[in-house]
């Protein structure tokens, strides 16, 4: 084999500084290379400039030091002589929690390559090796393990030690996790799995999540691929390992998909507990962030939109199409939980009935199209704010309704169903690169018709998606309950301490036509004599409470601190404010839709 010609060397430098060692060797260098390193991770649309957290970086070839020219925010330029090995050292800051970036502290250490790996301008694309280094342990701790899903060439029992990269692609899509973890290997369909959990607490029950995970990752090996898939005569699944890489903490939720691996984050209150039958529903919600995760390896990761062919790490990527791969993962996560024996009809039913809910009651959903909303994640989905409600719609909500629609569409006027549109995609595609209009001809050869119309409608518009009618024809009723009260007002609010803060106003709400603004504290309320009733006023802890205090009242004074001033604002309760309750009102043709398959 060639020896690779790009070379890092990573180091847990300082775990108490939070500070990461790289040396990067380039064998065969340019006259004046350049290297850079990305503004965003694939997967998560937000750029977040990660060459802020780079410090101290020098190049040198052999014994001569060279000039560093940066060009431009995570640019570099080193003027040398080209064909003769040149080296840069630097460190890397790394205290970010998140599935993104990077962290560093004294009981564990995780990475992106995005976060710690330079690009080389012109060489991207030859095979890049790692060394990862064990860091050096005080006295008493704990030995630390390393997992990731890069190739090794010569690791120790740990882990640590050296891995091939095919290039910067797989580099930076092959996150890495250190530390003293948990550690659990199965096999899934005849691809060995690995799962490590960092900061597991002693309840936690890890034969109850591997059986959990083996068994969602079965039933979508067979989704894609058949019954046979990793048997003789069957079809091979496009992924030989997968790693799972979970931190659990006091406070967080997420997960970013890669190629052969996903990195997650949840509360340690979710993960399984030992002696429990009955877990909660923090553990169902793990499992759905699993089976989405473990979704992307099919679709966004290989099946991905066309713009996404080859990366551009130095700027924003725009598609229209996330609610075609986030939206539609979001619809099968949760199915799939079903299918795989995970979820009874009734959980997965909450599950739609929270995704709708969460849709209807966002006034965005009629001003942005699921379609802008994906073109728009850049600059409005991870940078929310107190009007997001009010001018933007989730392309993983809606998209997944959307998702849900054409599924049930499909299956009410033939044979078809979305499962087999997936599947076409899939084979027609050879697992790659596809533009709306392959969705739109693998629908029709699906369904029999165009649906442009459909795409035009719940894609393109912000046209309210046929929901009801759809649920209705698959043996389920969606009903009208009264909606909790800061919906009925039109607010999303936190409670905390005895206080009511004002997160966000909706739209055409009555608490807007009163005059309430985000970050408004509601402090009370005046009530007027009523029937004998002298004039009085009460101090709120809780929205809830409003029933207490008013009784028949709908017109009240709500007195709300803003900006250290305190205001009165008339305000009018509404009535015939709804929220949606989705019930089974015919098994048999509910089974036909979600009865494993």
């Amino acid at each position: 084999m060639v020896a690779p010609a790009i070379h890092f060397r990573i180091e847990s430098a300082d775990r108490h500084a939070h500070l990461f060692a790289v040396l990067l060797r380039i064998e065969k260098p340019q006259a004046s290379q350049r290297v850079a390193l990305p503004v965003w991770i694939p997967g998560s649309y937000l750029v977040r400039e990660f060459a802020k957290n780079l410090q101290d970086l020098e190049a040198r070839q052999g014994r001569r030091a060279l000039a560093v020219h940066q060009l431009d925010k995570c640019t570099w330029q080193i003027d040398c002589t080209p064909g003769k090995p040149l080296e840069l050292r630097y460190r890397v800051c790394a205290y970010d929690h998140s599935v993104r970036t990077a962290w560093l502290d004294a009981t564990r250490g995780f990475f992106n390559g995005t976060s710690l790996c330079l690009r080389v301008d012109g060489q991207a694309q030859l095979p890049h090796a790692v060394e990862i280094v064990a860091p050096k342990l005080a006295p008493g701790e704990l030995r630390w393990s390393c997992a990731t899903a890069l190739k090794p060439t010569k690791t120790d029992r740990q882990g640590f030690g050296h891995y091939l990269a095919d290039g910067y692609d797989e580099l930076a899509d092959s996150p890495v996790e250190m530390g003293a973890f948990w550690s659990a290997e199965f096999e899934a369909c005849g691809v060995p799995h690995r799962f490590v959990v960092a900061g597991a607490p002693p309840s936690f029950d890890g034969e109850r999540l591997i059986a959990d995970t083996q068994a969602i990752c079965e039933t979508q090996m067979r989704f894609w691929h058949g019954p046979k898939v990793g048997k003789r005569g069957g079809t091979k699944p496009p992924h030989d390992r997968y790693v799972f890489m979970l931190n659990a903490v006091d406070d967080g939720y997420g997960g970013l998909e890669h190629r052969h691996s996903t990195a997650l984050i949840c509360t340690r209150r979710d993960l399984p507990q030992l002696g429990v039958q009955k877990q909660g529903e923090g553990y169902t919600t793990l499992l759905g962030l699993i089976s989405h995760e473990y979704f992307h390896t099919w679709n966004v990761k290989r099946l991905r939109p066309a713009e996404f062919e080859r990366y551009d790490y130095a700027q924003e990527n725009y598609t229209q199409l996330l609610w075609l791969f986030e939206g539609f993962t979001s619809y099968y996560d949760d199915l799939l939980l079903r299918r795989a024996g995970r979820l009874d009809d009734a959980g997965y039913l909450r599950l739609v009935n929270k995704t709708a809910n969460q849709v209807l009651q966002a006034p965005g959903r009629h001003v942005q199209s699921v379609a802008q909303a994906s073109f728009d994640a850049w600059v409005k989905y991870y940078r929310q704010d107190e009007q997001t409600a009010n001018t933007t719609i989730s392309y993983y909500t809606k998209g997944a309704l959307v998702a849900l629609c054409f599924d049930l569409t499909l299956r009410a006027e033939g044979p078809g169903s979305l499962d087999d549109v997936m599947r076409l995609l899939w084979t027609k595609s050879g697992g790659g690169p596809v533009a709306e209009s392959d969705f739109a001809s693998a629908l029709e050869a699906v369904g029999g018709r165009s649906y442009a119309g459909e795409i035009a409608r719940w894609v393109h518009s912000t046209d309210e998606l046929p929901l009801a009618e759809l649920l209705a024809r698959h043996g389920v009723s969606a009903n009208e309950d009264p909606a909790q009260r800061a919906q009925e007002l039109g607010l999303r609010v936190a409670e905390a301490n005895g206080s009511v803060q004002v997160k966000m106003v909706l739209r055409g709400g009555a608490a807007e036509q009163a005059g309430f603004s985000a970050n408004d504290e509601w402090i009370g309320i005046e009530l007027g004599a009523h029937k004998g009733r002298p004039a009085q006023g009460w101090r709120i802890a809780r929205l809830e409470d409003l029933a207490l205090y008013l009784g028949p009242l709908k017109k009240i004074t709500a007195l709300v601190a803003r900006d250290r001033r305190l205001l009165r604002l008339p305000l009018t309760l509404p009535s015939g404010v709804t929220t949606w309750r989705l019930a089974v009102q015919d098994a048999a043709k509910l089974a036909q839709w979600l009865a494993p398959q």
